[in-house]
């Protein structure tokens, strides 16, 4: 495995209020530390600078950029977690996959479970796999380019479920080191960015949504609005 090298970029904060602040993570850049004092730079260690009582309310894959939750408190951890257990927070991802897509939209239903031995790998199995569902909306085909913009909407929320299911549509995410094959050449990074994230507020009530827009290179940044 390769060394861990957070990026410089600073995260952004987009939202702040007396119960949450809502964050665009950087591609590179763990969510959480990680095992070993190489891994101790990440999105939390770097928001509580400003906020010490910042603690994280879900997470994205290191590789995956955009919008994290971000809680201020244990009592409002404990209402996101809640949120996220009854699936009342809605998540839109963007992504560029290689290849056309010929739908226009579907559902992806895999079931996924840990390839063990590959860990972190994860793969389908329909016999012991956990349920997992994600929706598909094309934005883009790009021929010239011979890949895909598209929407994705998890359904479940499984470590890694995007980005095996559209490998397994045989449209890997590019950039992806764990599931592209070939195609992670294409891309720098992975191109899987967290761009909008909708709930009802659990300190006021209120329904709210974030967006932020995805930076896709080397293909620009995709002028795409959900």
């Amino acid at each position: 495995m390769s060394a861990y090298l957070p990026p410089a970029d600073p995260v952004r904060v987009i939202h702040v209020d007396a119960h949450l602040l809502v964050v665009d993570k950087p591609s590179g850049l763990l969510s959480v530390p990680g095992r070993g004092e190489d891994k101790q730079d990440c999105l939390i260690s770097r928001v509580q600078r400003d906020y010490p009582e910042a603690l994280a309310a879900h997470r994205l894959d290191m590789s995956t950029s955009g919008l994290l939750i971000v809680a201020r408190g244990e009592a409002m951890q404990r209402e996101m977690y809640r949120l996220f257990r009854e699936r009342a927070v809605s998540k839109r991802y963007l992504a560029a996959v290689d290849g056309l897509l010929a739908a226009d939209s579907g559902e992806v239903d895999l079931p996924l479970i840990c390839d063990w031995p590959n860990r972190p790998r994860q793969m389908v199995d329909h016999t012991i796999g956990k349920p997992s569902q994600t929706l598909f909306r094309v934005i883009e085909r790009q021929p010239g380019n011979n890949l895909t913009i598209v929407e994705l909407e998890p359904i479940t929320g499984r470590s890694h479920q995007l980005r095996v299911h559209m490998a397994a549509l045989g449209h890997p995410i590019l950039g992806d080191e764990l599931y592209a094959g070939a195609a992670v050449d294409r891309a720098p990074r992975l191109l899987l960015h967290a761009a909008e994230i909708a709930f009802v507020h659990p300190g006021d009530g209120s329904a709210v949504k974030f967006r932020s827009e995805a930076p896709f290179f080397p293909f620009g940044k995709a002028a795409i609005t959900l």
